[in-house]
């Protein structure tokens, strides 16, 4: 469970978007995201079979190959790339049972967890299409 967002999230998260944005006339090449953006191919590369192994992006071969969207723009979510890439973004605090149940530990735990379930929430509302926009 990862308890922050890497940087394999962000090449996912501009990856993505870059596909989504550019993808329009046909699959967008992996080097051309990597060009855009400085990004090392063979690094990108593996974030994007990631993005197609979790139903994002489709990959296609050959010579008019490259990648695009699987499904709809407005049905990919922020916190579905995020967790392709880094696997499943943190869902509770456990400072309680490490803590032999504190009463402070039992309310620092409460705030913590009330705040990753805004973000999720925050990134599960957040469509890649209002996000491209």
């Amino acid at each position: 469970m990862t308890q922050r967002i890497t940087r394999a999230a962000a090449y996912g998260l501009a990856a993505v978007a870059h596909v989504a944005k550019n993808g329009k006339d046909g699959p967008v090449m992996s080097t051309e995201v990597a060009e855009t953006y400085d990004f090392p191919l063979a690094f990108l590369l593996k974030i994007m079979q990631q993005m197609v192994m979790a139903n994002i992006l489709i990959s296609k071969r050959g010579p008019h190959g490259g990648f695009s969207l699987a499904r709809p723009a407005k049905d990919i979510s922020m916190l579905e790339i995020i967790e392709a890439a880094d696997g499943p973004f943190v869902q509770r605090m456990e400072i309680a049972e490490i803590t032999h149940k504190a009463p402070f530990a039992k309310r620092i735990e409460q705030v913590g967890n009330d705040a990753i379930e805004k973000a999720r929430d925050k990134f599960q509302k957040a469509k890649l299409s209002k996000l491209i926009g």
